[in-house]
């Protein structure tokens, strides 16, 4: 697949997906929206084993939403707030959770490769992901109280998770930039790259969680991501489940067959 705002590139089992709109800072149109949502369901035909998503270019990853004239989603807005209607309001925010979470509810490990600063929706899709890893060079930057708009591309709740509601409430409110050194601090990213090299060590990343059986990444993913929802004792049973169904699939055998043989597994993939 290779369009001109999106591009996928397959790496052997990992795919990395580009948002390509360096003269609009990687900004997300209607366009963009839709072509996410696409990308999403052709990785879901020929799940890999890991997806990575970063920006072109080496200073941004993504400002979110593109806000001008041009953008027939900012007249939707302007004229929704203008006739006081909530309708076409909602139907773009279904039009940018339908695409976010089409992506990032892959069933395989998503990593944000934050080459470069993320604002407002582009912090939200990267806080959506499983894992991050930013540039040091890069900020991240919940804008859009500065907009009399809140986030609503799901990072929000996102944010609070991984945060805490006492940070989140911080970063949203005071729509203030954060340093990739205080974002690892607080546990919101999870690696620092060294300058330039966010995708590269993204990859790197990625190669590892590929290299372990599929079926365990993707069973360990679903409980990590479940337990969000669940309570304590919800997620053991889950767990539960989950681990007797991971037995049952044979995919053990090749790990703990390799294990007690010293030597380095091969995982087959998933049919």
């Amino acid at each position: 697949m290779n369009n001109d705002c999106l591009l996928i590139e397959d790496k052997g089992s990992i795919a990395v997906l580009t948002i390509n709109r360096p003269e609009k800072k990687n900004a997300f149109d209607e366009l963009m929206f839709q072509k996410l949502e696409e990308a999403a369901g052709r990785l879901t035909a020929r799940l890999p084993r890991v997806v990575i998503i970063t920006g072109s270019g080496d200073s941004s990853f993504s400002a979110g939403f593109d806000v001008n004239p041009d953008n027939p989603m900012v007249k939707k807005i302007i004229d929704a707030a203008a006739e006081k209607d909530t309708e076409p309001a909602k139907e773009l925010m279904d039009t940018i959770h339908n695409a976010v979470n089409s992506f990032v509810n892959l069933p395989v490990p998503v990593i944000a490769a934050m080459n470069g600063s993320a604002y407002g929706g582009g912090a939200e899709l990267a806080m959506r992901c499983d894992l991050r890893v930013i540039d040091p060079d890069a900020v991240i930057c919940f804008s859009e109280t500065k907009l009399g708009l809140m986030p609503d591309w799901g990072g929000c709740s996102a944010l609070s998770f991984l945060a805490g509601t006492a940070r989140a409430a911080e970063m949203v409110l005071t729509a203030r930039k954060v340093s990739a050194g205080e974002a690892y601090t607080m546990g919101i990213v999870n690696k620092i790259s060294r300058k330039g090299c966010a995708l590269e060590e993204a990859i790197d990343m990625a190669n590892i969680i590929a290299s372990n059986g599929p079926r365990a990444v993707r069973s360990s993913l679903a409980l990590i991501r479940g337990s969000r929802n669940l309570s304590y004792n919800e997620s053991l049973e889950m767990e539960k489940e989950l681990a007797s169904s991971l037995v049952s699939s044979g995919e053990c055998f090749h790990g703990v067959g390799a294990f007690l043989k010293k030597e380095a597994p091969v995982f087959p993939d998933i049919d």
